[in-house]
């Protein structure tokens, strides 16, 4: 499985495109921005987008869906029932197990910073939207929220093997061991 990086300047928001060796299905998490260089990332790769794994359900990490679903056929998964911008979508449950292109993808519930937040771990590498960044935890509208953030974020993630991989949807990639000793927001 190879992993891309796209950042764009709309939202300032991380895209992560994965898919096989040699060209085929792929997953894109969290597209801000279908801007051409992205589309040439895919098209040059032999990729064709099959799904699309929202973090969260904001613009910034949405708002290339759109052009995406003109593009490809490719399912939307999400913590939310619906997205603005695009209607329907399937939504995902807490602790979910599920098969995208082959891969399995556990999908963890992370509220705080959003309602519908979702995590999405596939193999060693987790995908975790605005919830946790290098450094950093996600925004939260107040600080009861701030404490289910930061007890979600302890109980479902800093539990994961310290060899994960954490792909942000903002800022730089990082790795768990890394946040559990250097985190100022994950200190006890």
């Amino acid at each position: 499985m190879n992993l891309f990086f796209h950042f764009t300047v709309f939202g300032f928001c991380n895209t992560y495109l994965l898919g096989p060796a040699g060209g085929g299905d792929a997953i894109i998490v969290d597209p801000g921005l279908m801007d051409e260089e992205l589309l040439s990332l895919v098209e040059s790769n032999n990729y064709y987008i099959r799904n699309i794994l929202v973090t969260t359900p904001h613009e910034a990490h949405t708002h290339g869906i759109k052009t995406i679903l003109k593009i490809y056929d490719a399912h939307v998964l999400c913590g939310a029932g619906e997205l603005p911008s695009v209607g329907t979508v399937r939504k995902i449950s807490d602790d979910e197990e599920i098969s995208v292109n082959g891969q399995s993808v556990t999908c963890m519930l992370i509220s705080g910073h959003s309602q519908e937040a979702v995590v999405y771990k596939i193999g060693n590498m987790l995908f975790t939207g605005d919830a946790l960044g290098a450094g950093r935890l996600g925004d939260s509208p107040n600080s009861y929220a701030r404490e289910i953030l930061l007890t979600m974020v302890r109980d479902k993630i800093l539990t994961l093997q310290e060899s994960v991989y954490i792909f942000p949807g903002h800022g730089p990639p990082t790795s768990l061991k890394i946040e559990k000793d250097f985190n100022p927001y994950l200190a006890e």
